[in-house]
């Protein structure tokens, strides 16, 4: 349930109330605003009359709070959720750009593909160090490694970076490196990842997985909400269903339905979705128009040679062809993304 505050309420009725919420075991989050205060209360809604507390000093209203995921409800947070990830805005005004390999393949390619992306227009940085395959006998990544380079490329672009954690005994040592614990899909309804990256208190990326309903997307979420860490973003990343044409099929309509039901941001992956490069760019463009906070698109120089996902993955200059059209998108419908400064060897390639 969300209690509002009088106006006229003083610190003490506001910890006095906060007080006898978490008496009963159940969690508050309180937004102080200008004008007000809200709380948030979080927990088994049987422990806790919100009659009682509605007669508590200071209280103006309670309001019960109906979705089964309530710090990832819209009701509990009705403003678009912001997050700060080392400077970088992830729900605001701008779209927040994440690219790069599929796969971390060494050092100096690494570093050299994160200027690339970061010169087209990319804010933050994604590469797989632990790579979640099909077959056991596909490459799975290059481990503390590659998490070692992602941080090198971090060093040189300041860029933050997003990385991939498959098992809840990696993560503090994943967390270590990365600014951004990406959750794949795979892995949505991994309850023990999921508490272990809500206990990390790192930003966390939720893929939704390729069966899931939005509900069951915005329940993994509150999973790792209900540690207190509300850094979450939501990602669509596409469904399985009938269709055989592309990898999935990307649920255009999770975006704005997610955004209804939920104040965290919304990313989409148009690589995973599709699964061939050449729709990656329609699907990319028809996310922007749909509202989505951000995308995470896999960037390589050589894909017919990279070790996975080659397949799906835009070449530098076909990624920074696609920044300019999503912009003028973005700027279309209100949002924006901010030019890079490219420099010759990127400004110079020809539209492929």
């Amino acid at each position: 349930m969300i209690v509002v505050m009088k106006t006229s309420a003083t610190k003490e009725e506001v910890a006095a109330l906060m007080s006898r919420v978490e008496e009963v075991g159940c969690k508050v989050h309180p937004i102080i605003g200008e004008e007000r205060t809200v709380i948030g209360v979080i927990g088994d809604g049987t422990t806790i009359d919100r009659h009682q507390v509605g007669r508590m000093k200071g209280v103006e209203q309670v309001v019960p709070i109906s979705k089964p995921y309530k710090s990832a409800s819209r009701e509990y947070h009705p403003e678009d959720s912001v997050l700060n990830i080392n400077g970088v805005m992830v729900g605001g005004h701008d779209l927040a750009i994440m690219a790069g390999p599929c796969s971390v393949e060494g050092r100096t390619h690494m570093i050299e593909i994160a200027h690339a992306c970061k010169e087209a227009g990319a804010k933050i940085l994604r590469g797989g160090a632990y790579k979640p395959r099909t077959s056991p006998y596909s490459f799975q990544g290059l481990g503390e490694e590659g998490l070692r380079y992602l941080a090198e490329a971090r060093e040189e672009t300041g860029m933050p970076i997003v990385t991939e954690v498959m098992d809840p005994s990696l993560v503090p040592l994943v967390a270590d490196y990365a600014d951004i614990l990406q959750i794949g899909a795979r892995n949505m309804q991994n309850y023990a990842l999921l508490n272990a990256v809500g206990k990390s208190g790192k930003a966390a990326l939720l893929k939704r997985g390729m069966s899931g309903t939005i509900k069951e997307w915005l329940l993994a979420a509150e999973y790792i909400m209900s540690h207190g860490n509300h850094n979450v973003m939501l990602c669509e990343r596409g469904i399985r269903t009938f269709s055989q044409e592309t990898r999935n099929t990307f649920d255009l309509n999770a975006i704005p339905v997610a955004k209804q039901l939920s104040h965290l941001p919304v990313i989409a992956d148009p690589s995973h979705a599709t699964g061939k490069w050449e729709y990656v760019g329609a699907v990319a463009k028809g996310a922007v128009a749909a509202g989505a906070d951000g995308l995470i698109i896999e960037v390589h120089d050589e894909p017919d040679q990279a070790w996975s996902d080659g397949r799906q993955s835009l070449k530098p200059e076909r990624f920074a062809k696609l920044v300019t059209q999503m912009r003028a998108i973005a700027q279309a419908v209100g949002r924006d993304i901010p030019e890079a400064h490219m420099n010759e060897a990127i400004a110079d390639l020809a539209p492929a």
